[in-house]
């Protein structure tokens, strides 16, 4: 049962991402208005002609249903994770016994959760300010790569086994997890900031290599929406340069973890993994690229969040056989 659940809250947690992107990328994080009901109402958003005027007078803004509909499913399907996760760790320390594990992980998903919530409520609250939405993004992320780790240790295997490469290849499959993570924290942040079309052309910027790029009010990260800190409206160049570094960030990326990829893919018991590690890796940078020629379509938008999420848990995924299946 608890490697059921483990496993189905795996899934839930990556199907929770990607709602979350299509949400945002639908522009119906602000759906609702209020936390954690909507207009008022903890189930179902108001939708009724008399419901509807007596919302829009409280809350002084027309009501849209749709997108009220999209903030409450992402809603629910969040809390059923949250609340599932909840489960099992209580059964984690119930069962630690049985289970021979350490309940620490499943505790830390717990806390981990409630900050979500905490980020997903500040993020209606505070009027979608880049940095709490990014963060939010980024506690979905570890919320999937922690259950991912979790979900591995529920199925044992031998040791990979061979000469010392696994054993070496370690550093350097931390070290691409690290990048993934910056890079997916580039992406959230491109995304917050809704600087994806920023640069509309590929693989060049405005038509240049190095387009007049703005820094400084680029990763200005305690502002709001389409402000600078100090109040004015973000410059241009600010959303030129939020956009290119991610690009540079990719390019990265793609040398970094395609090489890593190669070489796992060379390595005696792992060939599979690197493989689809490598496949994935194209896809994503595929999906980049289309992304920004076909001017963001929604289910490419949506597919180029999956596509980071799935290169995480691939990444997770080598990390635990090297470290914790490696021959000693």
């Amino acid at each position: 049962m608890f490697r059921k659940l483990v496993l189905f809250a795996t899934g839930l947690a990556f199907f929770v991402v990607v709602i979350g992107a299509y949400v945002r990328l639908e522009d119906a994080g602000l759906g609702c208005p209020d936390w954690p009901g909507c207009y008022g109402h903890l189930v179902g958003v108001p939708d009724q002609a008399h419901e509807m005027a007596k919302a829009e007078a409280s809350f002084g803004r027309q009501v849209d249903v749709g997108r009220a509909w999209k903030e409450m499913f992402h809603r629910y399907v969040a809390g059923a994770l949250g609340l599932l996760i909840l489960a099992i760790a209580v059964l984690a320390w119930r069962k630690r016994e049985t289970l021979r594990q350490s309940p620490f992980l499943a505790s830390s998903l717990v806390a981990l959760v409630a900050l979500q919530a905490a980020l997903g409520m500040w993020t209606v609250t505070l009027l979608l300010k880049p940095a709490i939405v990014t963060l939010h993004l980024l506690g979905g992320m570890a919320t999937l790569g922690l259950l991912a780790w979790l979900a591995l240790r529920q199925w044992p295997a031998g040791p990979v086994r061979g000469p010392e490469a696994p054993r070496r290849l370690r550093p350097w499959a931390v070290l691409g997890l690290v990048i993934v993570i910056l890079q997916i924290a580039l992406g959230g942040w491109v995304s917050t900031n809704y600087a994806a079309l920023a640069c509309v052309d590929f693989p060049t910027c405005h038509g240049e290599w190095l387009p007049q790029l703005d820094f400084r009010h680029a990763f200005q990260f305690v502002r709001e929406l389409g402000m600078t800190a100090a109040g004015a409206p973000l410059p241009y160049e600010a959303l030129t340069t939020i956009h290119w570094t991610h690009r540079a960030g990719a390019l990265v990326t793609l040398a970094y973890v395609g090489g890593l990829a190669f070489a796992v893919l060379h390595t005696r018991g792992l060939a599979r993994h690197g493989a689809l590690l490598l496949a994935v890796l194209l896809l994503q940078v595929g999906l980049g690229i289309a992304n920004v020629v076909m001017s963001l379509p929604l289910q490419l938008a949506a597919a180029h969040n999956a596509g980071a999420a799935l290169l995480l848990i691939l990444l997770i995924m080598l990390n635990f056989v090297l470290f914790q299946r490696s021959a000693k």
